[in-house]
């Protein structure tokens, strides 16, 4: 069928039509064109924009402006961009940067990449400058937080977030407004759009992700993840460390029983393997242990405290043991409490005894001092009296190696929260590092404490000395010591003469029987908390939680008690100061035992045993050794006793 011709006028509309809709471009092109005479620096570099003409945006001006023009035949930049952009420029009036052009984020009109460009002012890692121009004080958090490593470091533009995913773009309100992204009422929701799976399980099987969709004022991601925009990995030692503090925001209470306890101390030093809060009450699906699906439900301790004690929660009584017990409430067992009633009466007790006692032995050896009242030294090259075997030197050299040992390797983990603790530790390799040493140590004690029971009893039995239980050798305390102790004061006071002393002084036998029961109770109860899966067979878990406090308490009664009053009675006060050398070397001069022990010497002459007992003077070797030795270890004792101090201030009154 032949084609019909279409009519000739109906050519002509179609070519006028195509003429009209081309005229509008090309009459724009020209007026660029004539912008560009004048505006020739103008280059329009917008990928967005390239399709704009000048007038699509500068549409107040006429091809016939010469000039500046008047203010009122400009418009605004943000009301210029809203003729293409209207719902970025709706919500922009109603956010925290209401006062904001476009210009100020997205750069200039002739210079604006897409947003999904790398190039963009607003790209993912561009963000961050653009943004930090007025936010800088969040940047170093950021730059070194999960998400920024991951957006800088890593390159996962895609993954990690930036500045507008989490406060969205043109609608960022302060984060204590509702509307926020990053407020409490919506933020699950933003963080979940990444963190799905968190989000459902939070929702669903957590008391915070409960509270949060009643609309209670529960905590919610940033309560604990973030610091400044430090969101930290959970993993790192650094978050270890930083979350109880977080969760003690809410469970004052329960991180305070946290911080006291074996696990909130290591974790304050950093040692990432120990338990801390998510560990054992999950960090998303925290339930009350009433709850049979709770981690710390009874039901399910094997399983939780099992991801660490694997051996030990087969002991029947290592479940029952609590980890965040309250010694001084009265709602604790009552065995629990007396112990720490007793070994905290204990521990103040003796303290302000030996204090007193020492203050005023201190203050009249000083006057005793200056009056010429003590003669004798403890050099000379007259004849010296022996005073220790070999064997006992070695013994006591042992004693105060491992005592050493014990106490620069437990006081950090003791005061975890001191200025000093956590670099100690570090210094010593750690805080695993550290508990080798210490059970090093224990074990040297075990062995000096066994060596020396064997040394009596190979006396007293096998070869039948006599003295080791009662007399004047023996360190069993007499109605002698308690008449030399009044008289002692008598003389402190300026009211009576002072004492004669015999083989052993008062407060000597006082340190002999500490060393007794400080190895028992501190000794067994390391025991008991070095290998607390066998114990836990015989004992119930309470019994765990009393050697823990018997530990910690007898160790600082031991420490400080050896650090300043056992210093000072042996090396620091004036008669003796700045050290008696008679127990590495063995041997005082005869002129200074005839000044300290007159009943020993004047029954020594009566006897004829005196000449038996006199030896040389030591060799200068041996007395250089001696001092070098004994001030290391003084020296060493002093800074942990001033630490102990620092820490005992900070603790009650930081």
């Amino acid at each position: 069928m032949p084609m019909r011709r279409l009519p000739r006028f109906s050519l002509l509309s179609g070519l006028v039509l195509c003429v009209g809709l081309l005229a509008g471009p090309l009459a724009a092109r020209a007026d660029d064109a004539a912008c560009l005479k004048c505006h020739e620096d103008v280059k329009l570099n917008s990928a967005p924009h390239a399709e704009k003409t000048c007038v699509d945006c500068h549409t107040n001006i006429t091809p016939e402006h010469k000039g500046a023009l008047p203010d009122d035949q400009k418009l605004t930049g943000n009301q210029i961009c809203a003729g293409c952009h209207g719902m970025a420029a709706k919500q922009l009036p109603k956010s925290v940067h209401a006062e904001h052009t476009c210009k100020k984020c997205h750069g200039p009109g002739h210079d604006v990449d897409a947003t999904s460009s790398p190039e963009s002012r607003l790209s993912p890692v561009n963000q961050l400058k653009t943004c930090g121009k007025c936010h800088d004080e969040v940047l170093p958090g950021f730059e070194e937080s999960v998400h920024g490593k991951g957006l800088l470091k890593s390159g996962l533009t895609q993954a990690a977030p930036s500045c507008s995913s989490c406060h969205g773009s043109h609608s960022i309100q302060k984060k204590d407004d509702p509307k926020a992204k990053t407020g409490h009422e919506k933020v699950p929701d933003t963080c979940g759009s990444c963190h799905e799976l968190v989000l459902k399980q939070w929702q669903e099987e957590s008391t915070h992700g409960a509270l949060w969709k009643e609309g209670k004022d529960g905590p919610v991601c940033t309560t604990c993840h973030m610091d400044k925009h430090m969101v930290r990995d959970p993993t790192s030692a650094e978050m270890r460390k930083h979350m109880p503090g977080d969760c003690g925001g809410c469970h004052e209470e329960g991180v305070k029983t946290f911080r006291d306890s074996f696990h909130g101390k290591a974790t304050e030093l950093g040692w990432t393997s120990v338990a801390m809060c998510s560990d054992c009450h999950t960090p998303h699906a925290n339930l009350p242990a009433s709850d049979p699906r709770s981690s710390i439900n009874p039901a399910n301790l094997e399983a939780t405290c099992g991801k660490c004690h694997e051996q030990e929660v087969k002991s029947a009584g290592f479940l029952t043991f609590d980890p965040h017990v309250k010694p001084h409430d009265p709602a604790t067992r009552w065995e629990i409490r007396w112990i720490y009633l007793f070994m905290t009466g204990l521990l103040l007790g003796v303290f302000a005894f030996f204090f007193i006692h020492d203050f005023l032995w201190l203050q009249r050896a000083l006057v005793g001092k200056l009056r010429g009242e003590y003669k004798a030294g403890h050099g000379g090259s007259g004849p010296y009296v022996k005073r220790f075997s070999n064997a006992q030197i070695w013994l006591h050299v042992s004693i105060v190696v491992s005592f050493l040992m014990l106490a620069v390797s437990g006081l950090p983990l003791k005061f975890a929260a001191a200025p000093w603790a956590e670099k100690l530790m570090s210094f010593l390799g750690g805080a695993h590092a550290a508990g080798i040493i210490h059970r090093i140590a224990a074990v040297i004690t075990f062995g000096y404490f066994g060596a020396h029971l064997l040394m009596v009893v190979w006396g007293a039995f096998v070869k039948g000395e006599k003295g080791y239980f009662w007399g004047w050798r023996s360190m069993v305390p007499q109605l002698k010591d308690v008449q030399d102790f009044f008289g002692n004061i008598k003389y402190f006071l300026y009211i009576g003469k002072r004492p004669e002393m015999d083989r052993w002084a008062y407060w000597e036998k006082f340190d002999y029987l500490a060393v007794f029961w400080g190895v028992g109770m501190i000794g067994v109860s390391g025991l008991m908390l070095w290998q607390p899966g066998f114990f836990a067979r015989f004992v119930p878990g309470w019994v765990l939680n009393a050697a823990y406090i018997i530990h910690s308490d007898e160790a600082l009664l031991a420490t400080g008690f050896i650090f300043i009053f056992h210093f000072f009675h042996t090396h620091l006060r004036p008669e003796s100061f700045p050290m008696d050398p008679v127990i590495f070397t063995g041997a005082m001069p005869l002129e200074k035992f005839k000044e300290e022990r007159p009943l020993e010497y004047r029954r020594l002459v009566e006897t004829k045993q005196l000449d038996t007992l006199l030896v040389p003077a030591p060799e200068a070797a041996t007395l250089k050794v001696a001092y070098v030795f004994g001030f290391l270890a003084v020296a060493i004792g002093l800074a942990c006793a001033v630490g102990i101090f620092v820490a005992l201030w900070g603790q009650f009154f930081g």
